[in-house]
């Protein structure tokens, strides 16, 4: 009994993960970044960048698998991205935001303290991709 007890709080735990809703107002906000940062939760980059430039991020990330908009457009020059793990559905949130000729990138996971690394490869992923773009 106590076994069933502990797997639907598991089971809970991980449907929660999975489909707990996205706050926007909470997640798309101004990234704020001054300096390229590697975080225990997340990642921030700051690179030079135009409107062309975003667009054609914008089209990296979009084709990164189990990555939607929560918020915004790359017409607008902010946009804030929830990238899903493959097994469990874990959310990160991504956030970049075109100021002038600079673009900041936050990304930062929801769930836990640490993210291992994930979001540093995926973004840093992003950027080489974008560089063999030729930008």
């Amino acid at each position: 009994m106590v076994f069933f007890a502990i797997l639907i709080v598991v089971l809970g735990g991980l449907g929660w993960i999975r489909f707990a809703p996205s706050d926007a107002a909470y997640w798309h906000v101004d990234p704020k970044v001054t300096t390229d940062q590697d975080l225990k939760d997340g990642v921030r980059r700051r690179l030079a960048g135009d409107e062309a430039v975003f667009t054609k991020l914008n089209d990296v990330i979009m084709n990164t698998p189990r990555t939607t908009v929560l918020a915004g457009s790359a017409a607008d020059g902010h946009v804030t991205y929830v990238t899903r793990s493959l097994w469990f559905g874990f959310p990160d949130y991504t956030t970049v935001q075109r100021d002038g000729d600079v673009l900041e990138i936050w990304a930062r996971l929801r769930f836990g303290s640490s993210d291992l690394g994930v979001n540093k490869a995926r973004v840093d992923g992003w950027l080489n991709a974008l560089a063999q773009m030729g930008t």
